[in-house]
């Protein structure tokens, strides 16, 4: 069984009833909803959907719904601007004027106030540098430094540069409200700066009576600065390079990865590996042979998850993706790991109660182990520590949380009701396995559970062999 989850974003060549069960069949285990493209009468449509092809074909499948977050953005312009190394081009905000030849307003009024003279400006994911040369009157004069077109509503990056907009936009919160309203089963905050991002986030879905998980998106220099105080409040984390490779130098990149992930894993917070993973195949029906190291090295490094963008939303090959990403996943993790969880961090009874289990079962080559779990907690420690061959199959009388443990590291979740005697559970357990053809007789099954019975919670680690 694959331990690497895959994370797939729909959009027009994928949202079809079709293509959702071909993308399942492939491998996908979460379904992401880009909101910086997504309108609310698609959303209202493809979330049903998803959760309908997934019954049909009984697979446990979560949705992420990416907020667009507060990005900073060009206005429109009437024509593309040709620009060349040496001219000038105005920035404008608050209503301001230009009389410069090249001049285009700006979404974010606090620009003036958060530049610098001399601070660098990228525009249109890096495509074009500027620098600042002065700024007065709600006006930023910039000098451009590479040749290159703007158009209309391009993103704008200032490495280095801390600014001060909120972590959700009016557009954020009407999305959110949308996505709780449709029980989404996590939400990821774009441009993430600092832990009291997450906080907000936390305190409008508590607001509005949603337990969802929050997935903090780490894409600038500011993040990655916070980054450990990030990852101790997020209930997942995203190593979204898009961004983050623009705002940083791009030799410093594998290195930011590989720490972020790093720490997430001796945190215990699932990590989420994004973007150009397989780029050239959204026009191409084969991978370079950069992206199935790139892909590699993140299967490699263990992290939780992989994730498709362009790929599975627009490109021509959405099912070749999940199916390389599947193929590549298998043959990585049979070759071993970083072992990045040797340094995991367990505290507390329950914790230590789930290391006992992950050593014991590491203690026999074909052992599984299972997980009884109200909340998810006890499934997430387990994935937390990266058994080494040990399949893992959570069970949990809630659909919602059968769902988030879709993003688990090696977690196989299933829905069952618990029965007050906790041995009867095992033994359905295990019969749902064996039905399945998950187990064996005579495997080796390694049992966590934290089963409350009254006003009394049982965690116990038992080791039975399948009859």
């Amino acid at each position: 069984m694959r331990k690497t989850k895959i994370i797939c974003t729909l959009g027009p060549v994928t949202d079809s009833p079709e293509m959702l069960q071909k993308l399942i069949s492939a491998g996908a285990n979460v379904f992401r909803l880009n909101m910086s493209h997504a309108p609310h009468d698609w959303i209202r449509m493809i979330v049903p959907r998803i959760r309908e092809v997934a019954r049909q074909t009984s697979a446990n499948i979560a949705i992420m719904m990416d907020t667009q977050g507060p990005a900073i953005r060009t206005g429109d312009v009437a024509t593309q601007l040709n620009l060349r190394p040496g001219d000038t081009v105005e920035f404008t905000v608050r209503g301001a004027t230009s009389e410069e030849q090249y001049s285009v307003d700006v979404n974010y009024d606090g620009l003036i106030d958060d530049i610098s003279v001399g601070d660098v400006v990228l525009v249109d994911n890096g495509n074009l540098h500027m620098k600042v040369l002065a700024k007065d009157n709600n006006r930023i004069r910039c000098e451009v430094l590479t040749q290159g077109v703007l158009g209309s509503r391009r993103h704008i990056n200032l490495p280095g540069v801390k600014v001060n907009l909120p972590p959700m936009t009016e557009k954020d919160l009407r999305d959110i409200a949308l996505g709780v309203s449709l029980e989404v089963d996590y939400f990821a905050l774009s441009f993430c700066r600092e832990k009291a991002d997450v906080e907000a986030m936390r305190a409008e879905l508590k607001r509005l009576g949603s337990d969802a998980h929050i997935v903090a998106k780490i894409e600038d220099q500011h993040a990655v600065k916070f980054a450990k105080d990030i990852i101790a409040v997020a209930d997942a984390v995203m190593v979204a390079r898009g961004d983050l490779g623009i705002e940083c130098p791009m030799e410093e990149l594998p290195i930011i990865q590989r720490r972020i992930v790093k720490t997430c894993i001796k945190n215990g917070t699932p990590v989420i590996v994004a973007t150009h993973m397989l780029e050239s195949m959204i026009t191409n029906p084969l991978p370079t042979r950069a992206e199935i190291t790139d892909v590699a090295n993140a299967i490699f490094e263990q992290a939780d998850a992989i994730m498709l963008s362009g790929e599975t939303s627009v490109g021509k090959y959405p099912v070749q993706c999940v199916e390389i990403f599947d193929r590549v996943a298998r043959r990585i993790e049979r070759s071993g790991g970083a072992g990045f969880a040797r340094e995991a961090v367990m505290e507390g009874p329950r914790q230590k109660t789930v290391a006992a289990a992950v050593s014991l079962a590491n203690n026999f080559p074909h052992a599984k182990i299972v997980v009884f779990t109200q909340a998810g907690n006890m499934a997430k420690y387990v994935a937390h520590l990266r058994p080494h061959q040990a399949q893992i199959f959570a069970f949990s009388p809630e659909e919602a949380v059968c769902r988030r443990m879709a993003l688990l590291y090696g977690v196989r979740a299933q829905r069952m009701g618990f029965l007050p005697e906790p041995d009867k559970n095992v033994f359905a357990a295990e019969a749902a396995l064996l039905l399945k053809g998950l187990v064996e007789s005579g495997d080796h099954l390694v049992v966590v559970t934290d089963i409350v019975e009254g006003d009394r919670r049982h965690e116990s680690v038992q080791l039975r062999i399948v009859p």
